[in-house]
């Protein structure tokens, strides 16, 4: 009988997310994860167009994204792009592929898995607002964070880790902008954001948070 008690209260437990910050924040179970939709090759403006209208905007509907352009800004991020070497849209130093992508979505906190194309959840609990003080993040539907992580950089010195993951994040946060210039979104990187609290909601213990870009409908 006690060891039947123990099964599932084992069982009860790998379904629960405790918050790292205190409290339930609901739990965590297989279906919360997201399946994306294959990203659509061929939509968007043709590269010298979308470099034509790249910007920066901090202007946002607060609308929700529709799952579809999701999965196509993440792919466009730092998506595969050739399956069979596990090569990646965003260059990567020694192919380390030391970028992670956080997404923050009213629904919750999920990293990016490139290699399934799909959201595994971190936290059922919206902290988009609490990510920055900057205005931004009122309105932005969705928020990434970039995350060095360390642990795929085991060979590289403390120096090192730190330049090309520097080096790194700028080839997606670029791709995320080009993106949306051909699918007339906003976005804006931000470097002011709440580290202290981006820390404990992901739980980082060997790595470095880098940037954080809020993507939304633009307003103009």
């Amino acid at each position: 009988f006690w060891m039947l008690v123990c099964c599932l209260s084992l069982q009860v437990s790998a379904q629960k997310k405790v918050n790292i910050l205190g409290g339930s924040v609901g739990e965590i179970k297989e279906e919360t994860r997201i399946e994306l939709p294959k990203p659509e090759y061929g939509s968007g403006l043709p590269l010298m167009e979308a470099l034509k209208r790249r910007a920066t905007s901090g202007s946002f509907l607060p609308e929700p994204l529709p799952m579809q352009e999701i999965s196509n800004i993440l792919w466009a991020a730092n998506g595969v792009n050739r399956p069979k070497l596990g090569m990646r849209t965003a260059p990567s130093a020694r192919n380390a592929q030391e970028i992670d992508v956080y997404v923050f979505l009213e629904r919750g906190v999920f990293l990016y898995n490139a290699d399934k194309h799909l959201l595994d959840p971190i936290v059922m609990k919206d902290f988009r607002k609490e990510v920055s003080s900057q205005k931004f993040f009122v309105e932005a539907p969705m928020v990434l964070v970039y995350v060095a992580n360390y642990d795929k950089m085991a060979k590289f010195s403390d120096e090192a880790k730190e330049f090309y993951s520097a080096t790194d994040v700028g080839f997606v946060s670029q791709n995320v902008y080009l993106y949306c210039a051909s699918s007339n979104l906003s976005t804006v990187v931000c470097g002011m954001f709440n580290k202290e609290l981006i820390q404990k909601v992901l739980n980082i213990k060997n790595g470095k948070i880098l940037l954080v870009q809020p993507v939304g409908r633009t307003t103009e």
